[in-house]
């Protein structure tokens, strides 16, 4: 492989990814290689995708998120208003998600600091009783 390109070997280790989620990424129409035979040949952009679509993962975009703001990165590759809005959209979105989820696990929490408080109770509750 030349300097500006990349096994798909070199990418799996690279990013700490197996092979085969690589290939489903190229199966799921968001990474494009060349082929020389059966050999995959990664291009610079191709690891930048790559780089993205993980770090989308971390943040938890979806494939077809993911797949959306590429498409039209893919249309304007200098950017635009129009891919940052809808970036800024779904940013918004997983912020919003989040929230109620901090929300619901303080919840959670309440009930659960509860319910072992009631047990407690009801624990010392019998071994009074037993004395």
């Amino acid at each position: 492989m030349s300097p500006s390109t990349y096994s798909i070997s070199d990418l799996a280790g690279e990013f700490d990814v197996t092979t085969r989620s690589i290939r489903f990424y190229e199966d799921q129409k968001l990474l494009f290689p060349t082929r020389r035979g059966q050999t995959r040949i990664y291009s610079g952009p191709d690891r930048v995708r790559l780089k993205l679509i993980l770090r989308g993962k971390r943040l938890g975009f979806s494939l077809a998120e993911t797949r959306e703001l590429f498409e039209l990165w893919d249309e304007t590759p200098t950017g635009s208003i129009k891919q940052l809005q809808l970036l800024m959209t779904k940013i918004e979105e997983k912020k919003a998600a989040l929230e109620q989820q901090l929300k619901d696990i303080a919840m959670l929490q309440l009930e659960l600091d509860s319910a072992e408080s009631r047990c407690r109770e009801a624990i010392d509750e019998m071994k009074q009783e037993s004395t």
